[in-house]
């Protein structure tokens, strides 16, 4: 049985921190959310463990105002797991780490075959953790026994796993390149709203004319309202498919409407009136959205070969190359640089030097090391693929 404590009150909170305080070393800190359930992102537990302090696990909805936490543990070094996933939680309830240490990117960049929180405690300390309820409501209350149990042996261990995982990245000459991973890892803004956010609709593809469209943004839209006052998933209450066969079915009425089968969700005939509103709005709008949307994305590799000869001749020159790096480096490709960066380097060729080339790659996001041990690779590729013969010419033998 694992030692915890929880914490639900101030008396508690301010306690558990003063006992945070007197710990040593890092901290690892782990967030439980209700993704599924709730509408928001936000962290109904936060699990914290320091040596010679002990587990805690604080219950932020009821215990309000962080601030006393991040004033005991934000100058220590904060070990997560996926750290890109928690951050934002934390972040809402004003908690910031000056420092991390991600134990997922870290077992990446050392080419370890799996990298799950459980994968990785056991090939770091040989412990296995069982992960049922990974994907359990969190906003539960009162949270049960098993689940308690469950989130604090997700940070337990944690801190003896960065032990592990440091002593073998120094040993492969990673260090400096996590280094740079975790300081971009917390330098990430996060990304800006989507402009046309109802474009998600998964589904949406089957849907034709501007007109059909504004019906289904409208639903979306109603969906959204609706699901960010109660609190609840989006999807839970009608799921994206269902809105799409609302749309598809084009009912004549409200009965209509609540006779169509695939029309389904705890919601969809308890509000039943909302959904025939937002189509009726849909219907009626002034402003149509566009069919086709621009967009900076890239074409698929497969069509480069018509759109732009000279960049499927870079791409199948650098690819290859890049992933031999990777290979020679023990880990996965898309760890040493990020696919986007190299498609896009090579459909804009911005030169044929390493130095022209690792501009582009900084330009776009790619870390120091990563720049370091791939421009003149690509360099090189690029070099390659200009001077190789034109099949595609009509006039190549």
């Amino acid at each position: 049985m694992t030692e915890y404590s929880v914490i639900s009150d101030t008396e508690e909170f301010l306690a558990a921190c003063a006992a945070l305080v007197a710990g040593s070393g890092p901290v690892a800190v782990d967030v439980e959310r209700a993704s599924g359930f709730r509408y928001s992102q936000r962290a109904y537990l936060v699990q914290v463990f320091r040596r010679d302090s002990g587990v805690f696990l604080f219950d932020p909805p009821a215990i309000g105002d962080m601030g006393a936490l991040q004033t005991a543990i934000g100058d220590v070094e904060w070990v997560l797991h996926a750290a890109s996933q928690d951050l934002p939680s934390l972040r809402e309830l004003h908690l910031e780490p000056r420092t991390i240490f991600d134990t997922e990117l870290a077992a990446r960049l050392l080419g370890h075959d799996r990298v799950g929180l459980a994968a990785v405690v056991e090939d770091t300390l040989g412990i296995t953790l069982k992960k049922e309820h990974s994907a359990a409501d969190w906003s539960t209350r009162p949270l049960p026994a098993a689940w308690l149990e469950y989130a604090a042996l997700d940070v337990l261990h944690l801190v003896d796993v960065r032990d592990a995982l440091v002593a073998e990245l120094e040993e492969q000459g990673k260090t400096d390149f996590a280094a740079q991973e975790f300081a971009a890892t917390l330098a990430r803004t996060p990304k800006a709203p989507r402009e046309d956010p109802w474009r998600r609709l998964s589904g949406l593809h089957q849907v034709r004319g501007a007109r059909n469209l504004a019906v289904a943004r409208a639903l979306w839209e109603a969906r959204e309202m609706y699901a960010q006052q109660q609190d609840i998933s989006p999807g839970r209450l009608v799921p994206d498919r269902s809105l799409v066969a609302a749309v598809l079915a084009n009912p004549a009425s409200k009965q209509a409407l609540a006779g169509i089968k695939e029309f389904q969700g705890r919601a969809s005939r308890t509000q039943l009136d909302r959904w025939w509103q937002a189509i009726v709005d849909g219907r009626a709008a002034e402003q149509l959205p566009r069919e086709r949307v621009p967009s900076d994305t890239l074409p698929p590799p497969r069509a480069w070969s018509d759109r732009n000869p000279e960049a499927d001749a870079r791409l199948k020159a650098a690819r290859p190359a890049v992933e031999a790096v990777a290979e020679e480096l023990g880990m996965p490709t898309e760890n040493l640089l990020t696919p986007d960066y190299l498609r896009r380097v090579c459909w804009d060729s911005p030169g044929t030097t390493a130095a022209e080339i690792g501009d582009a790659l900084a330009a776009l996001g790619a870390r120091p090391w990563q720049i370091e041990q791939t421009a003149q690779k690509i360099a090189d590729a690029f070099v390659e693929a200009a001077q190789a013969p034109d099949t595609t010419s009509p006039t190549a033998s």
